[in-house]
């Protein structure tokens, strides 16, 4: 009996303990619950207990599309504005009670460090608006939106993300979220797991984050490796992005990791077979092959076989006998090319190649044709300085030096007698199997006048010669056309003479006698002063002549001295009067 008692004061006690909360709880400005006991065109009408009951605008519980979303019977949380309204009525909002469990959610997720869920919605001064949960607005400052400054923040606009909130205050409702702090968590994650897998030779994948000009940044997992751009592809890359984009999805290959400083370096290409480990049996040589060219310099121009595999055509390649001045003239880069293999060095990775060899050599057919002594004709393809070149056929030439363009003519340059393009014949003078050169002759195809020089001027014999040139040492003459012969100064005269130019003048034409002829060195020496010696003794052989036709005188030594002293007196008078 005493514990029915007992039981009874108990629940007693419960039930007005109760009775004094829920009372409590019917104060203004309490969110409360309550059931929804009539649901009319324009309002909710929620039962909240003590036989209370108020109304809540339809508004309140329909969605943008227009769905009413309440049912009768249903339990919901309200937020008590007035007990009693100007009409009597108990005024309630569920509007209000959501938004403060809301922001109640928000302050245990700030207390508990909780990761919540936004969508970004407009871009503010310093940052961006984040809508979360219940359309609560909070911001996102510009320095925590990413591990790195973002420029353009406008992109990032109607996406939905997590936050961490890093400060509230509810009585202001400012509410500050910050992404970068999960990613760094999220980072610092990754890159313990990825420490404990990363090893020099590992495959591993990234995601490329960076392009610049020497290569690329690839995030493997919270920690950065840089690939650099002469480990991204066997074949020749003028900019990585040629190959790789941010956002890029890759495997490669860890060719160094330095713990201390946590740099790694990546390559890309080391996760493909390298070309050239069996290039010597894929491009034997001799093998004709064909390829691209990537890049002409001055010695020579580059094609790409296979990518990875390139080859060079050196300008001595290109040509059997042109004299290719640049590799431009003939390739240009883009040209696709034919090719032979002349050489393979896989250690140094170089593939040398030809152009020429694809053609017959012009040399051999050419030795097969001709040879010293034959005479050739052509048009004069160019004029030097030391003499002419002549086609002999489209790609043999062949030169005449310019002391074998005339046996007498005095040449200071081809072009004096020649013109480019002009058809001439010469004579095959020697053929340079070692050089590949030809040595022709213009003048061997007429006779040499020096072989009968000797017999047409004999010495002693007098002759007219025009006086061409005068020099301080003589006088040049010309015996013929194309024949000269020099009168030195000491053969001009019996006296001294400092000046040729007081006895004789150019264009003059004099006699001289012909005392000196070398068919060797093709020199013929003259002398006018030996002419007065022999008119000197001309006239003592005529006195002598006369005297013996008169036989009733008789002329002795005595007087024929006396003569040509006599004579030779006049001839001094005569000179000092002049």
């Amino acid at each position: 009996m005493n514990d029915i008692k007992t039981a009874q004061a108990t629940d007693f006690e419960q039930l007005l303990e109760g009775s004094f909360e829920q009372e409590k709880s019917l104060e203004e400005g309490n969110i409360i619950n309550g059931t929804v006991v009539k649901v009319s065109k324009d309002f909710v009408i929620v039962d909240i207990g003590y036989k209370s009951e108020g109304e809540i605008p339809i508004s309140q519980f329909t969605a943008p599309d227009g769905r009413v979303s309440v049912e009768l019977g249903q339990k919901i949380e309200v937020y008590l504005n007035e007990l009693e309204n100007e009409h009597g009525l108990v005024e309630l909002s569920k509007e209000k009670a959501d938004k403060m469990r809301v922001w109640d959610d928000i302050s245990d997720a700030c207390d508990q460090e909780s990761i919540i869920e936004g969508t970004i919605s407009q871009r503010v001064k310093g940052g961006l608006s984040v809508t979360i949960a219940g359309g609560v607005k909070a911001f996102l400052p510009g320095s925590q939106v990413d591990l790195r400054p973002i420029r353009n923040l406008e992109k990032l606009i109607g996406e939905t993300h997590r936050f961490k909130i890093i400060k509230f205050n509810k009585k202001r409702g400012n509410i500050v979220l910050s992404r970068r702090a999960l990613l760094e968590q999220e980072r610092n994650q990754m890159k313990e797991h990825t420490l404990e897998n990363l090893q020099e030779g590992a495959i591993i994948e990234g995601i490329v984050k960076n392009i610049t000009e020497y290569g690329a940044f690839v995030d493997l997992g919270g920690i950065d490796g840089l690939l650099h751009i002469t480990d991204m592809s066997w074949g020749r890359i003028g900019h990585p992005s040629e190959i790789l984009k941010v956002g890029d999805k890759i495997e490669v290959r860890v060719l160094k990791y330095n713990e201390d400083n946590e740099r790694v370096s990546l390559g890309l290409k080391q996760t493909q077979p390298d070309p050239w480990e069996d290039a010597v049996s894929r491009y034997p040589i001799g093998l004709k092959v064909s390829g691209k060219v990537v890049s002409v310099t001055d010695y020579g121009a580059f094609v790409e076989l296979e990518q990875g595999i390139e080859g060079l055509i050196h300008v001595s390649e290109m040509s059997w006998t042109k004299r290719v001045k640049h590799p431009s003239k003939v390739l240009e880069v883009g040209d696709e090319v034919e090719c032979v293999i002349l050489d393979v060095d896989t250690s140094a990775q170089r593939i040398s190649l030809g152009l020429k060899q694809l053609e017959p050599h012009p040399w051999e057919r050419f030795i097969e044709q001709y040879q010293p002594g034959n005479t050739i004709k052509g048009k004069i393809r160019s004029i030097t300085d030391y003499g002419v070149f002549i086609g002999i056929d489209d790609n043999i030439d062949g030169m005449v030096h310019k002391s074998d363009l005339s046996w007498t003519q005095r040449i200071n340059h081809p072009s004096e007698l020649f013109r480019k393009g002009e058809e001439v014949e010469a004579v095959i003078l020697n053929i340079d199997h070692e050089e590949e050169k030809v040595s022709l002759g213009i003048k061997q195809l007429y006779e040499d006048p020096w072989e009968r020089i000797p017999m047409d001027y004999p010495l002693g014999q007098v002759r007219e010669v025009k006086v061409i040139k005068i020099t301080d040492f003589g006088a040049f003459v010309e015996l013929e056309p194309g024949i000269e012969g020099l009168i030195h100064v000491s053969e001009l005269s019996n006296e001294r003479i400092d000046d040729p130019k007081s006895i004789i003048q150019e264009g003059e034409t004099i006699k001289a006698e012909i005392i000196t002829l070398d068919p060797q060195e093709r020199k013929i020496g003259l002398s006018i002063k030996s002419l007065t010696g022999n008119e000197e003794e001309g006239d003592m052989t005529e006195y002598a002549r006369k005297m013996a036709r008169k036989p009733t005188e008789k002329a002795t030594l005595g007087d024929l001295l006396s003569s040509q002293i006599g004579q030779i007196a006049e001839k001094a008078d005569s000179k000092d009067s002049e």
